[in-house]
């Protein structure tokens, strides 16, 4: 299998009231590094899995929105508990749907899996990865 990753960061606040999380009950910031590789069985006549720059400014309008934000006043959050494992669902699910409205163009039909690794720091990532 082909894959293509590119790299951006979103900064968000939030906080995490559940007893489990400790100290990060209260509001914080993030910044996380935000990976996203796209997988194709086959290349294009150009040899091509996904347009790097097409997957580039696809993922950085997908965070655009969440930038800055405080994730908890957010209605696409509302009821839910705002983990790096649930924020990479909800860029995944977004960046599919771009797949799915041919945002990445003619190589959008080729786009098999997806993978969204968010790096809390250099110690600690986590992601959500599905076939589409």
């Amino acid at each position: 299998m082909f894959a293509i990753e590119v790299r951006d960061h979103v900064m968000i606040a939030h906080s995490l009231q559940r007893p489990v999380f400790g100290p990060a009950q209260a509001m914080h910031g993030a910044t996380f590094v935000v990976d996203a590789a796209f997988f194709t069985k086959e290349l294009d006549e150009d040899g091509l899995a996904v347009d790097i720059g097409l997957a580039t400014t696809v993922l950085s309008k997908v965070l655009q929105p969440l930038n800055y934000q405080n994730l908890d006043v957010m209605k696409e959050f509302a009821g839910k508990i705002t983990t790096t494992e649930v924020l990479a669902k909800y860029i995944f699910d977004q960046l599919a749907a771009a797949v799915l409205s041919g945002d990445f163009g003619k190589g959008s039909q080729r786009i098999c899996k997806i993978r969204v690794l968010l790096n809390e720091s250099h110690i600690a990532r986590g992601w959500y990865e599905a076939d589409l």
